[in-house]
Formats: C-alpha cells, sequence, structure tokens
C-alpha cells in the first residue's frame, strides 16, 4: 500500500509540472495553425454602401422571413407551455 501511494505522490507531482509545460506549448505553438486556418479566405464579394454594386443577396428583404420565423418560434413556445402543463 505504502508503496503505492509512493508512485501516485510521484505522478501528481510530475502532473503538476507537465501541465504548464504543455499549456505553453500550445499558446508558442497557436500562430503556426493560425497562419493555415486565414490562409484560404474569400474575396470581399463587394456591394458595400457607395461602391455602386448591388448588395450580397439581391437586396431582398427581410421582414417578411422574420415574421415567419418569430411565427414559428412562438408556436413552438406555446406548444412546449402546453405539454408540460398538461403532462
Amino acid at each position: 500500500m505504502r508503496r503505492f501511494l509512493e508512485t501516485r505522490n510521484k505522478l501528481e507531482k510530475m502532473k503538476k509540472k507537465i501541465t504548464p509545460l504543455i499549456i505553453l506549448l500550445c499558446f508558442m505553438l497557436s500562430p503556426l495553425f493560425l497562419n493555415t486556418l486565414f490562409a484560404d479566405m474569400p474575396p470581399d464579394p463587394g456591394g458595400g454602401p457607395g461602391s455602386g454594386d448591388p448588395p450580397v443577396g439581391g437586396g431582398s428583404p427581410i421582414g417578411s422571413g422574420l415574421v415567419i420565423m418569430l411565427g414559428m418560434a412562438t408556436g413552438y413556445g406555446i406548444k412546449k407551455v402546453y405539454t408540460l402543463k398538461n403532462h
């Protein structure tokens, strides 16, 4: 039993020393991976204010879609409340 406790204490001490090293290594290596993440970004689609290009998405209004989405969310909420009260 004593041998088990000694081994356990050694492992805990080693873990306390290795964990900060692993975290430091991750922070040091992260810039290498960030470069590959940003390398394949698509170009700007244009359509900014004052550019003369049509807006991205064709300029379609979002009002009716917003009303549909809110209506569906309200219906779902009412259904959930109804089922909670009846069960």
